[in-house]
């Protein structure tokens, strides 16, 4: 198999890809991702690539659920080359077909699937390895005053945060407020602002 298999997730628009990878003697030659596999599955191209980023987490380190202010909004394309995650794709659209919704993959660095995130969608991880990498491709730049967060311990959300790791987690996810709390406040985006900002983006 030279292609990626592709699945969308619970989350409408977001997808989970699994590349293939040729090893031999010297090691692991992979592509996280290929442009027309992207297209076959998605419809259309990746976004323009804007800022690439990684973090490195100990175990029991939970980050998220993170989401860019809308607008102007980001989409994420994220994999993680060491160690192993469980990560979360997390519907903060009001309006979406599946706001409120979750689906949760592993990812890691046997399989080497990888996440697409469409504007709008909250991003979650729990790592269960030290030292996991997970690297981002994004269609924003970092803007701190754009960055949002719901709490990944939501009850309301119920994220499979597994029972076994205790989370650790910064001050500003220890306090970010429940997903209702976050529509109350009206700090969640937009569908339909989403879905058109994501034809802005392709048209780039």
């Amino acid at each position: 198999m030279t292609t990626m298999r592709a699945r969308e997730l619970a989350v409408a628009g977001a997808y989970e890809f699994t590349p293939p990878s040729f090893a031999d003697e010297r090691g692991v030659f992979v592509s996280p991702h290929h442009h027309d596999d992207f297209v076959a599955a998605v419809g259309h191209p990746l976004f323009p690539v804007a800022q690439s980023s990684y973090s490195s987490s100990r175990r029991g380190v939970v980050r998220g659920v993170h989401f860019a202010l809308t607008p102007p909004g980001v989409a994420k394309y994220v994999y993680c080359p060491r160690g192993q995650v469980l990560d979360m794709v997390v519907d903060t659209r009001v309006g979406s077909p599946t706001y409120g919704r979750f689906d949760a993959v592993v990812l890691d660095q046997d399989d080497r699937r990888a996440l697409y995130f469409p504007v709008g969608v909250g991003h979650a991880f729990v790592s269960l390895e030290d030292d996991s990498v997970v690297h981002y491709l994004l269609s924003g730049v970092y803007v701190p005053e754009n960055e949002l967060a719901i709490s990944a311990l939501d009850p309301a959300l119920d994220l499979p945060v597994p029972r076994d790791v205790t989370p650790i987690l910064s001050e500003r996810d220890r306090v970010a407020p429940t997903l209702a709390e976050a529509a109350a406040r009206g700090l969640l985006p937009d569908y339909a602002a989403c879905r058109q900002i994501e034809k802005e983006l392709r048209s780039r």
